[in-house]
């Protein structure tokens, strides 16, 4: 038997996790668990024809790690119209550099690698499999970097409050959507899960798809600079340096590394 099965309360309240596998949302599994117990959750895996297919092997050890139940599903089909950068039959490569960079979105300030509705999408299905199994709740891992400068606009505070309300008066009010992470940016995320013992080792976040982390898409930038603001090393290893972008300077100058330590952090 795991060592987390008997792990939480005993309070009387279930929650399906959205979980991908990356950082955020093993974050907030490991936080259900710890709130409610290892059988009052259920994970909630989709694939979707990304890229990063690996993501879900990394959500299936997440959820063998807490002892969860884990539903995974396929529902490639519904973006077969898109041409994302994140989906695998896309004709776009994904970008490198910091969510600040110019490279990495559209004028209009949308990442390359939105995939369209793509979490309401994932909700939706979530408040239908948490309203069949008894569940009260479907957690969220949307937090505040997501939705900065519109970059993935079904990150927003806005469309957290109009999807929740839509979910629970669509399930008679009985499932409400519930996003800890909505307010907080991905350093302080790790920083919570790093208190909660989070294995961050065992995650993935890497949109590129490949053998190891590139450790210069939009992603594992984010990702790495989270690590390093809490003063600790990411425990993947990536197949690169931070890309010396000015969006990547910017963000650790913001966070009061000097030029010196900078250079030692970026590959020029």
């Amino acid at each position: 038997m795991c060592e987390n099965c008997n792990v939480g309360s005993d309070r009387c309240v279930k929650v399906v996790v959205l979980l991908s596998g990356g950082i955020d949302s093993s974050t907030l599994l490991a936080a259900a668990v710890s709130e409610y117990g290892a059988h009052n959750v259920t994970a909630l895996s989709l694939f979707y024809g990304q890229k990063h297919e690996r993501e879900i092997l990394s959500a299936r050890t997440i959820a063998e790690h807490y002892c969860v139940q884990h539903i995974e599903k396929d529902i490639t089909d519904v973006f077969s119209f898109s041409n994302s950068a994140l989906l695998g039959k896309s004709t776009e490569e994904v970008p490198d550099g910091s969510y600040a960079d110019d490279s990495t979105h559209e004028a209009d300030g949308m990442s390359k690698t939105y995939v369209p509705y793509r979490n309401g999408l994932f909700l939706s299905y979530a408040a239908a499999i948490a309203y069949s199994i008894g569940a009260d709740e479907v957690y969220y891992g949307a937090h505040a970097d997501d939705a900065a400068g519109n970059a993935y606009p079904d990150c927003s505070t806005d469309f957290y409050e109009a999807q929740n309300k839509a979910i629970f008066e669509g399930t008679g009010r009985k499932v409400s959507m519930v996003a800890p992470l909505i307010d907080m940016f991905k350093k302080d995320v790790v920083e919570w899960g790093l208190e909660l013992g989070v294995p961050y080792a065992k995650t993935w976040s890497c949109y590129k798809g490949e053998g190891k982390a590139c450790g210069t898409c939009g992603t594992c930038v984010d990702r790495r600079i989270a690590f390093i603001a809490n003063g600790t090393r990411d425990p993947l290893e990536y197949a690169n340096q931070l890309p010396a972008t000015m969006g990547v300077r910017k963000t650790l100058v913001e966070l009061g590394f000097t030029d010196e330590d900078i250079s030692t952090l970026v590959h020029e």
